[in-house]
């Protein structure tokens, strides 16, 4: 019972440490040259109806209606800036200033003339989300007639809608795998959250929380690190227990 409560207490002064360094983080951020970040998260029921519109999947075809987007919604590329990486990536409790959705994909076609897939994409959350635009955009030329294995590392895990839409997609494409590792559990508290996480697992997503040999893979593999090593923060082995335990309690 104390060893509870003095975890209890860490994680609360984690929470405060993490609030008072939140602006420095954005601070260092902008003067490597990333773009300014907004403050505070995005409720999950306004990013539902702005970034995630229901679309129809029929005969395992998503259908998506032609809209014309401004510019730099979604950021496609090959690799991630590394003061990017390390703010978004970054599997704190407290995520204030983290508004994006970092995506970093691995596409195996089971060709081998193909070879392996691999990018990143970026979302301002001011349009699609990169999990909807992944689709529409990386899997653009999906042939029923293949075998896709996809492997995602994400800054954060789907929102409701975005889970929803995933659950469809995989429910519709039977020839089509997908794990997800996150490196952070988005808003893990709110009950549609958990209803959509457990919509995924339940359509055959394989989810599971970055551990930290997984964040050094993801800067190794997909950040424009000029081969140099990760060094990982403090704290990043419990930040995992702590939501690979949340995420088992959701999935149980």
């Amino acid at each position: 019972m104390a060893d509870r409560k003095c975890m209890v207490m860490r994680r609360k002064e984690r929470k405060e440490k993490e609030a008072a360094k939140v602006t420095k983080d954005v601070k260092e951020v902008k003067n490597e040259g990333d773009k300014a970040m907004d403050n505070g998260e995005i409720p999950s029921a306004e990013a539902a109806a702005t970034n995630c519109a229901a679309d129809n999947i029929q005969n395992g075809d998503l259908q998506v209606e032609p809209v014309e987007l401004p510019p730099f919604e979604i950021i496609a590329g090959d690799r991630i800036d590394p003061f990017a990486f390390k703010f978004q990536f970054k599997n704190v409790e407290y995520s204030s200033g983290r508004n994006k959705t970092f995506l970093c994909y691995l596409v195996d076609k089971g060709n081998t003339a193909d070879g392996l897939l691999r990018g990143c994409l970026e979302d301002e959350h001011t349009g699609s989300h990169a999990e909807e635009a992944f689709f529409t955009q990386c899997l653009s030329d999906y042939d029923s007639a293949l075998k896709y294995t996809i492997t995602w590392y994400v800054s954060s895990s789907p929102c409701s809608a975005c889970a929803a839409k995933i659950a469809e997609v995989l429910k519709a494409r039977k020839n089509l795998k997908l794990s997800i590792f996150a490196a952070r559990l988005f808003q893990w508290e709110e009950a549609e959250i958990q209803i959509g996480l457990k919509a995924l697992h339940a359509a055959g997503c394989k989810l599971r929380v970055m551990k930290p040999l997984d964040f050094s893979y993801t800067w190794d593999t997909f950040v424009e690190n000029e081969e140099q090593p990760l060094n990982l923060w403090e704290d990043c082995k419990e930040n995992y227990e702590y939501y690979h335990e949340k995420l088992a309690d959701i999935l149980e």
